[in-house]
């Protein structure tokens, strides 16, 4: 044979079982195959709601056995399940022993637990020996089992279903028992009623572990197409300390769901959450979440449900055998299906309970016709030779039926009483009644469909079942302000020059009181105090830049190493951080100045390096190893040049807007004229007297330069040079520093190459110095690198002198020198004067500002 051949049927046979006779529920019980074999064993064994428990191995043994010839371990989960009310709404078997738990812990074996039906099951199975449903042979043809139970209420709505065959799945939530009920009811008194009037009746889906079902639209959606996806949500208690769980969503893992928050808050993926303690009993579930004074209860909750099963997806996919076939239902097809079903079980019982009734009335009419004829039935069976022959003559002579002669002679002789024949006579009216009721019922189709109503009607009555859901219209969007979830304190940051970043708290950074850990020959680039809800900008030698939330960089102590920034976004070989700029906002209104070696600069909008991905580099300006990226700063409000100084100790200076501002892509500008030159660095600069510029050369010499006395020029210049030419060993430029009144007391900080150490020097001891070559600060050895600015105080909340600074706008401003003859006062006052010296007093304005800015 050609092996497609082979396969496709094979495979199509195999198909076809596992879709009808595995893995997906019937619609008119609600039950796959394994589950009605297991409520059936039950049953035949004996074992309702009022009998003793059984051992489950005896009954997984029966069902094997019997009618499931599978592995006995599917058998027992599928008991198992059924016995979990977190599973099922309304359990199908009662078990004693453990059988598992929401944490997902698995049942004791079966030799340890016993089970029996339930209520529920017992309705489910009820009538079942009336002939009310289809028997068929079992594997072997030695027993014989249902194909369908007669199912007192619909199932496969109640209790749900899921499962998956081949080509085919199904997933069908627990909808409550009375709600379904009801629908069914109106659904047999309106036939022609809409998908409304039954959503009337059922609101929606109601899980056995309650929880906030949103999407009512999705709802409907389902019920009328067979698909739709709605949110579980959990309920939560909220407090301003700490956040209550009380109910999850269905089929969650308590247990996994925990270990999820315990790991957001051990990682710190989130500030605010202190711990988080499952003391969920009996009664019901209990997770507790503390959470920090300062953070927002609502925030975290809003993350939580965003990133955890505290909210969860569930899609209908309402797919059941129908007609020996899977099919895609909606609810009014479920619930004909289940009327049909109702009906075809009525009529069966009816005609069983006739043809009983009609048998019984048939004996009780001719014990009656014996009354009247006693004395001569009792001579003739006294004169017949056997039981056979007495049957015979009585036939013969009173024309009684074979049934009623075979009763007759075995009737005892105290059923001839009075009271007995009086008895009689009244079961032959009763029977009569009875049966005339039945004869209504199979020939009147409305009869028919009253029967039904009052068994759902008693169902109803005598098992009420309250819904545990909630019901909400829309699906809520989960909004997150990141900012709100970040813990609002300031910490320590510093990054070393071979790429290694870390945090530290300041309690850390103050009690070590030295040098931060490094690798060996590596040095601090950069570190100051930031706040943990503000970003980092880091730039990289190749033009590119890398966005870093501060509460995003490894937590550590101020003597561990810290982390690589390679491991947050991919580096490239050769590509190293130069410089970093913290960034509060990132507004519109100011620019970053990046600038290459060539002498190419660019102003760039601020809020244009805000990016939603932040775990990958983005290119800043075209640069290379060749020409690598040189400068970076961040503008301020009070900021009007730029001043760019060359390797050869070239400086320029010109007004900002000779700069543009362009996008990202572009590549820059011409900032400079270099001839056979390197530009060095590019710094914003203010109108300001006292705001300087300092130049470190390669010979240890620091020159410190007011940019007010730099001339102002048109882009691109040449510039001035500030260093005289000497041939021999000539000085040379390597960084540039700028500071201004807001930096006032600062330290300098040198990177050298030669022992590779930090010197410190304090900025006072540097002064200003247009024409010699700088002061020297290092031994011949040594090979300075860096130059840097370490800010012992930086004022941020000094209203007063910001205020002062924003007005001078331009030169033609009227009251510009006034201004910044104020400032100057203020600078003078502040260096020259100790803070603990100064005498308050509200009516004098220096003492005022004096305080201010200490």
């Amino acid at each position: 044979m050609n092996l497609e051949e082979i396969v496709g049927e094979r495979f199509g046979r195999y198909s076809k079982y596992i879709i009808q006779d595995r893995a997906l529920p019937d619609v008119r019980d609600g039950l796959k195959p394994v589950q009605r074999r297991i409520l059936f064993a039950m049953n035949e064994l004996g074992m309702g709601s009022t009998k003793a428990f059984k051992k489950s191995a005896r009954i997984v043994g029966e069902v094997i056995g019997k009618y499931h010839p599978h592995g006995d371990s599917s058998v027992y989960e599928a008991m198992v399940r059924m016995s979990q009310d977190w599973k099922m709404r309304n359990r199908l078997i009662e078990m004693h022993g453990n059988n598992g738990s929401i944490d997902n812990d698995p049942a004791a074996a079966m030799r340890y637990t016993e089970a029996r039906l339930t209520v529920f099951s017992e309705a489910l199975l009820q009538d079942i020996d009336k002939k009310t449903v289809n028997f068929i042979p079992n594997f072997d043809d030695y027993e014989l089992e249902p194909v369908v139970l007669p199912a007192k209420f619909p199932n496969l709505l109640v209790n749900g279903g899921t499962g998956m065959a081949t080509g085919y799945a199904t997933n069908i939530p627990p909808h409550n028992l009375n709600e379904v009920l009801e629908a069914i009811i109106y659904k047999i008194e309106h036939k022609d009623c809409s998908l409304a009037d039954l959503m009337k009746f059922i609101k929606g889906p109601d899980f056995p572990t309650g929880g906030i079902v949103e999407g009512r639209d999705e709802i409907e959606k389902a019920f009328k197409t067979g698909k739709g996806k709605i949110v579980i949500r959990s309920k939560v208690e909220v407090n301003e300390t700490e956040l209550i769980v009380t109910e999850i969503p269905y089929e969650v893992n308590k247990a996994e769901l925990v270990r999820k928050i315990s790991e957001i808050a051990l990682k710190k993926k989130i500030d605010g959450i202190v711990e988080v303690n499952d003391i969920s009993d009996r009664e019901g579930i209990r997770i507790e979440i503390k959470l920090k004074k300062d953070i927002a209860s609502d925030v975290i909750l809003a993350y939580l449900l965003k990133n955890t099963d505290l909210s969860k997806n569930y899609n209908y996919n309402m797919v059941a055998i129908s007609q020996r076939s899977p099919r895609l239902l909606s609810l009014d097809e479920i619930l004909n299906e289940y009327i049909l079903h109702q009906k075809e079980v009525i009529r069966n019982r009816s005609n069983y309970e006739l043809q009983r009734l009609e048998k019984r009335k048939h004996i009780v009419l001719g014990f009656l016709k014996m009354v009247s004829v006693l004395d001569e039935v009792i001579r003739i069976i006294r004169q017949s030779s056997g039981k056979k022959d007495a049957e015979t003559n009585l036939i013969e002579r009173f024309s009684f039926t074979s049934e009623q002669a075979d009763a007759i002679v075995s009737l005892r002789l105290y059923r001839l009483s009075s009271t007995d024949v009086s008895e009689m006579e009244n079961e032959s009216v009763q029977l009569s009644k009875e049966i005339k009721k039945l004869i209504k019922i199979l020939n009147n189709e409305h009869d028919l469909e009253n029967v039904i109503i009052s068994e759902i009607k008693e169902l109803m009555d005598k098992y009420p079942s309250p819904r545990l859901s909630v019901i909400k219209d829309e699906i809520k969007k989960i909004e997150i302000d990141e900012q709100e979830l970040i813990e609002n304190e300031n910490v320590m940051v510093v990054i070393s020059r071979d790429g290694y970043i870390k945090r530290s708290s300041l309690k850390s950074y103050q009690a070590t009181q030295g040098a931060t850990g490094l690798k060996e020959n590596d040095v601090v680039l950069k570190k100051g105090e930031v706040n943990t809800r503000s970003t980092l900008l880091l730039f990289t030698n190749l033009g590119n830049f890398i966005q870093l939330p501060v509460h995003k960089i490894m937590d550590a102590k101020w003597k561990d190493m810290g982390d690589y920034i390679g491991n947050f976004a991919a580096l490239d070989n050769k590509e190293k951080v130069i410089d970093y700029i913290v960034v509060d906002e990132f507004d519109e209104e100011r620019f970053v100045l990046v600038a290459n070696q060539d002498g190419s600069i660019k102003r760039v909008l601020l809020s244009d390096f805000n990016k939603t991905r932040i775990n990958k580099t983005f290119n800043v300006l075209a640069s290379s190893t060749i020409n690598p990226l040189v400068s970076i700063d961040l503008q301020e409000a009070y900021d009007t040049y730029v001043v760019m100084v060359s390797k050869n100790g070239y400086v320029v200076k010109y007004d900002i807007e000779e700069i543009p501002v362009q996008s990202l892509m572009a590549k820059g500008v011409k900032g400079i004229n270099l001839r056979k030159d390197k530009l060095v660095g590019a710094k914003f600069a203010t109108k300001i007297n006292k705001d300087e510029i300092l130049m470190l050369t390669n010979r240890g010499g620091l020159k410190r330069e007011f940019t007010a006395n730099i001339d102002v020029s048109h882009r691109p210049a040449k510039g001035k040079r500030y260093f005289k030419l000497i041939k021999s060993n000539p000085y040379e430029v390597v960084s540039i520093a700028s500071e201004n009144i807001f930096r006032l007391k600062s330290f300098i900080t040198l990177h050298v190459i030669g022992k590779v150490k930090d010197l410190v020097i304090q900025g006072e001891e540097i002064k200003p110095d247009r024409y010699e070559n700088g002061i020297p600060t290092l031994e011949k050895e040594d090979q300075p690198q860096m130059l840097r600015i370490d800010i012992d105080r930086y004022n941020e909340s000094n209203d007063l002198l910001l205020s002062l600074a924003e007005q001078v706008e331009d030169e033609d401003d009227q009251n510009s020198e006034d201004v910044i003859s104020e400032l100057e006062k203020i600078i003078s006052i502040s260096k020259d004067s100790d803070p603990e010296d100064i005498e308050e007093d509200e009516d004098d304005d220096e003492n005022i500002i004096q305080q201010k800015l200490f």
